[in-house]
């Protein structure tokens, strides 16, 4: 079946349907380009056709471009990516121009684009260029162009018709933030031109098609008279508008992605120039873009790997196991972000604790968290009031008669948790699966309190569970293939992106954050000045400095973690300078954000104000100060060392998950497309020769992994190296 048919009514409006077989949602390929630039030009040459409907046989109209097709682009090189972008922009411009005669723009016929649902990326960019765009009056439709968010920008016209449209200043949200909207939202911010109810879409549009006017045909931009709304660079007003995006957009980005950079350089020379001419500009900034190593980093893992995980590349080959009653063990903070996002997907939940009190107060959550949902749009009044009505608060472990999938969410003490795990086993049928949400405790033994091992696994959430997106799994020895494939299907079902890795202390994550934040910490204790260390890993792309990120945690978490570990590991152990610091600001009360005190000052609303003063009294700073470079270099090092060592030691098993888990998990430098990437975009050799200088100067926990070393010696990367395994996949 073709992506595209074409059929014609008496009256002569034609319909133009997208509707891709076998997918969910409509794509674009090449191929897809191909026939609706075929099918368009049939529907302008037949004299019997007086306009064209463009719609879509899916409840959505399109969720974008397939990157995958992007990626490969860059086979062409610089030629082949700006002649293919070229070639796009004319098939939309000649949707645009509808067959109307240039120097007079008449003649042209009626082109809508009818929206049933969701239009993201070139599912937008496609109607912009057609003469009116009216959606359906759906609240769970997303409106938008999200490029931005993994790597590239909007590079088949819409940023120059978008920007032409609204002005740079109100697209700049769209643009830079990628800012999706439902359909009232985007017509009140002038996206779309009309909402009308979802059964009247197909007659409006009709309407409008045979009640067009050669006027209605023609695009500001080719008129004569168009003016910009806001300004351009050179109008006074305009002038303000530009100097103020570059400054926000080097704040918000810090500089290190280049997808904003080029975006804004299209904005800006596109907007000097004819509208023709403008299309140039951003068919040559995107192959710049493209052909960028990090915008190819962050395709690959944000969208071809991360997609790949979600639909169960991990999956071990096992039967259906989709969760229908899920039983959570701790109605705190994580229990009760489980228990919701799980009723939230559908899933009737059984929440316990030790009170009935404590169980209701877990149960509350659901009802107040979807408050921000409702006053954003994103959440209807009926979904506040359904997802509660799914979670069955109580004391009574009998209720969990019946659960397919527990998940114990108590305080991080082994002891705690045995006593757990053997009054639930008690409790539930001998297929449940029971799971433990840890973030540090080895799950091998944790399972020895459990009758059945092989139905014991991990299941990490991070916090807050309803916006975290990662979620990490843990196998551990004797853990079974169903219960890993249980806690996949599960973690499919609530929405969020699993990875699947092997038991070790700390996992994937948390081994890798943990560095992060003590290497922060030992930096202020060796006297570099806090502000340069919080602001070197901002400007690295990480999305908090170290110390911050411990506040953020609580500090209180840090001691319980130093002394567990310490407990574990006796003199292996050698972050005790770093642990002492946690527990003197833990003495004192400084316990982080949520006592208003800690590496930072608060006020009393609990916004931070600036670094602890005390810390350079307590630490005095040094002179000289270390370098910026040096800097960034001790803060992600100190990650991605020790993702390499996950994988050496065979705690990861797959790179996919290396990448996607840092960017998801604890916001790794999104720009660099995770850890193995930005260490194959360095290049294997440098790294090696970073990690030597960082060695001799501070210590072996910087030394090169045997692999890192084997990798710079072939000349090889870890995405070649790892390539066949991750494609078996």
């Amino acid at each position: 079946m073709p992506d595209f048919t074409l059929t014609t009514d008496a009256d002569g409006v034609a319909t133009l349907t997208w509707d891709v077989a076998g997918k969910s949602m409509n794509v674009m390929s090449a191929e897809g380009f191909a026939l609706l630039d075929a099918l368009i030009g049939q529907a302008l040459c037949d004299p019997a056709v007086k306009g064209i409907i463009l719609t879509s046989g899916k409840k959505d109209f399109s969720g974008g471009m397939d990157l995958n097709i992007i990626a490969r682009m860059k086979d062409g090189g610089a030629r082949g990516i700006f002649d293919a972008v070229m070639r796009i922009h004319g098939i939309l411009r000649r949707i645009e121009r509808a067959g109307m005669d240039p120097r007079t723009l008449k003649g042209g016929k009626p082109i809508v684009a009818a929206l049933p649902g969701s239009a993201l990326g070139i599912g937008l960019e496609l109607p912009l260029a057609c003469h009116r765009i009216i959606a359906a009056d759906n609240p769970k439709a997303r409106i938008g162009l999200p490029e931005i968010t993994v790597g590239i920008f909007p590079g088949a016209g819409g940023t120059t018709r978008l920007v032409r449209r609204l002005g740079a200043l109100a697209a700049a949200p769209f643009l830079l933030e990628g800012r999706l909207s439902d359909p009232r939202a985007a017509l009140a911010a002038g996206l779309i031109d009309e909402v009308v109810a979802p059964k009247a879409l197909l007659s409006r549009a009709r309407d409008w098609v045979l009640a067009a006017t050669d006027a209605d045909l023609v695009k500001p931009w080719d008129t004569g008279g168009y003016r910009m709304p806001g300004g351009t660079p050179y109008h006074p007003a305009g002038v303000m508008t530009f100097v103020g995006a570059s400054a926000m957009v080097l704040g918000k980005t810090m500089g290190v992605y280049p997808a904003a950079k080029a975006l804004l350089s299209a904005v800006y020379e596109g907007a000097l120039v004819p509208f023709d001419t403008a299309l140039r500009i951003e068919a040559r900034w995107f192959t710049n873009v493209l052909l960028n190593p990090s915008s190819g980093a962050m395709i690959r893992s944000l969208f071809i790997n991360r997609q790949a995980l979600e639909k169960g590349a991990l999956r071990p080959a096992q039967p259906d196991q989709a969760v229908r009653r899920l039983g959570v063990i701790g109605a705190g903070m994580m229990g009760a972000g489980i228990a919701h996002v799980a009723a939230a997907a559908g899933i009737t939940v059984v929440l316990i604790d030790t009170t009935q009190e404590a169980a209701e107060r877990g149960r509350a959550h659901s009802q107040n968290l979807p408050d921000t949902g409702i006053r954003r749009g994103t959440v209807t009044p009926d979904h506040k009031a359904d997802v509660p009505g799914r979670i069955t608060a109580t004391t009574d472990h009998a209720a969990l008669s019946g659960c397919d999938l527990v998940i114990e969410a108590v305080f991080e003490d082994p002891g705690v948790k045995a006593e757990v795990t053997a009054r639930v086993g008690a409790a539930v049928s001998p297929d449940c699966i029971l799971a433990t949400n840890t973030s540090t405790l080895p799950i091998g033994g944790l399972a020895q309190a459990s009758q059945l091992p092989e139905q014991f696994i991990g299941i990490h959430f991070f916090s807050p569970v309803d916006r975290m997106m990662l979620v990490e799994i843990i196998r551990g020895k004797a853990t079974g293939e169903r219960a890993v494939a249980r806690a996949l299907d599960f973690v499919r079902q609530i929405g969020k992106t699993p990875i699947l890795v092997n038991d070790a202390r700390f996992f994937y994550a948390n081994r890798c954050i943990i560095p992060y934040i003590n290497e922060g910490i030992r930096m202020v204790t060796g006297g570099v000045r806090p502000a340069l260390i919080e602001n070197a890993a901002k400007l690295a792309g990480m999305p908090l400095g170290p110390l911050q990120l411990v506040d953020e945690t609580s500090i209180d978490l840090g001691v319980k973690i130093a002394r567990a570990t310490r407990a574990a590991m006796g003199d292996a152990c050698a972050d005790g300078a770093v642990d002492q610091v946690l527990l003197d600001m833990a003495d004192e009360g400084r316990l982080g954000r949520k006592a208003q005190a800690g590496f930072y000052a608060y006020d009393a609303a609990g916004r931070r104000r600036g670094l602890w003063p005390e810390l350079a009294t307590r630490y005095p700073v040094t002179d000289p100060q270390p370098d910026l470079t040096e800097v960034q270099h001790r803060l992600l090092f100190a990650q991605v060392l020790e993702a390499v060592r996950a994988l050496q030691d065979g705690v990861l098993t797959d790179i996919r998950q290396g990448d996607v888990g840092a960017i998801l998990g604890w916001g790794f430098a999104p720009w660099s497309g995770g850890p193995f990437s930005w260490l194959d975009i360095i290049g294997a050799a440098r790294a090696v020769e970073i990690c030597d200088a960082l060695a001799a100067r501070h210590g072996p926990r910087f030394a090169a992994p045997d692999l890192l070393r084997d990798l710079a010696a072939t000349g090889d990367s870890f995405y070649r190296r790892f390539a066949p395994a991750v494609d078996a996949a």
